[in-house]
This record gives C-alpha cells, structure tokens and sequence, in this order.
C-alpha cells in the first residue's frame, strides 16, 4: 500500500465527505422540526458542526478499515443516525416520507455544488490536480450517498421511504419485523454485489445524467 497516495486520497475526500455526511444527517433534523418533531434539535444534531455527526467507528475507523483490506477496492461508512420520533411528527406516516428524503435529497444537491465548483475551476482556468479531483470527488461522493440511501430497505432513508408509501398491514409489518437485521441484510447484498449491479450503478447513472444536463448551460459558456 503506497502511504502517500493514501494521504493523498484521505486530504482529496476529507471535506467532501465531511460536508456529505454533515448536511446530510442535518437535513433530516431540520424537517423533522419542520414537521413538528424536534427530537433531533433538542439533542443538538440540527447543526452543520460536522462532530456532532461524525461516528468515531463508522466515519473513521471502518472506512479506513476497508480501504486497507480492499486496496480501495470498496468503502462504506455511516454517521450517527438523527434521533426522529415519528410519533410526534404532524402526519407520522406521510410527513415519514419527507424526512427520509431530506437526507439524499441534500446528497444530489451537494453533488450539483461541486459540478459547479469544477465548472468554475476550469473557468477559472485552474488546472490544480488537487482541487479538479476533489470536485470531482464531491460529486461522486454525493451521488453514492445519494443513490444508496434510497435503497428501499430499512435501516436506510429508502426503507422508510417505503414504509411510509405501503399501506398498513402484512407489508408494513415484514418491513418492522426485519429493520433490525437490515444492516447486516444490506451488507450481504453489497458484497455479493447485487446492490452496486441492480441499484447503485443505474441510479447513479442517472444522477449523472441529471446533474450533465443541470450544467449544460454553464458548460456550454466556456466553449
């Protein structure tokens, strides 16, 4: 393992990530309180200070973990989940459905910022290896954050996504019966590689797409 690319590549994604994660868990908190709950804002985490959200385990020490056991070949971290008591929202099951999608949303937002940051820099006439990586690294960060929280299983922004669009009774019930185990669920599909082939790839696909055609028009001023 070559030590200095490895720094490299820590310093590259330091702050894209950082940025990720923190608005990310943010923007759950936010329209909950929106929404009539504010667990979350009680408890400090309605805030973009990145260490109320970083998780010392899966922030740090599992993404570096499988960094060096895959070659960095496969990375996957989380952050401390925002506490929503979805009892105390206004409409619990619709208003459930906003408050999972706050997260990705914030995701593709961010993933359309730093297009932009690149458009600029080439504007700009900045050919820095460093900063055109880490813009291109912020976008593809966001957009895997993006495209695998809406993976319809709980624990993840998707699952709840799903709960809160099926109607109550058996479905509803599975859904309740396995959250417990959907991490480990969801580990299991990605390393056998079903989520990256059937969901991750396609939708991020898309996502790039978008964001392509979102930029078109700056794009098109610097030709």
């Amino acid at each position: 393992m070559d030590i200095s690319n490895l720094i490299q590549t820590v310093l590259i994604y330091a702050l894209p990530v950082v940025f990720a994660i923190t608005v990310h868990e943010a923007a759950h908190g936010y329209v909950a309180r929106h929404l009539g709950d504010n667990t979350a804002e009680v408890m400090g985490r309605v805030t973009l200070n990145p260490m109320k959200h970083i998780d010392p385990i899966g922030t740090i020490l599992m993404p570096l973990m499988l960094y060096f056991a895959t070659s960095g070949a496969f990375l996957f971290g989380y952050a401390k989940p925002v506490p929503v008591n979805f009892g105390r929202l206004r409409h619990p099951k619709r208003d459930m459905i906003w408050v999972a999608l706050a997260g990705p949303a914030s995701n593709f937002v961010q993933a359309i910022l730093w297009a932009l940051v690149f458009v600029g820099l080439v504007a700009a006439g900045i050919d820095e290896t460093f900063f055109i990586k880490m813009a291109q690294g912020g976008v593809l960060v966001n957009l895997v954050m993006w495209a695998f929280n809406l993976f319809p299983l709980p624990p993840l922004d998707g699952g709840r996504v799903l709960a809160g669009l099926l109607p109550n009774g058996p479905a509803q019930n599975f859904l309740a019966r396995i959250e417990p185990f959907g991490f480990f669920i969801v580990m299991g599909l990605v390393l056998a590689g079903i989520v990256s082939t059937f969901w991750l790839r396609p939708l991020m696909d898309v996502g790039y797409a978008a964001i392509n055609l979102f930029i078109s028009p700056f794009t098109a001023l610097l030709r």
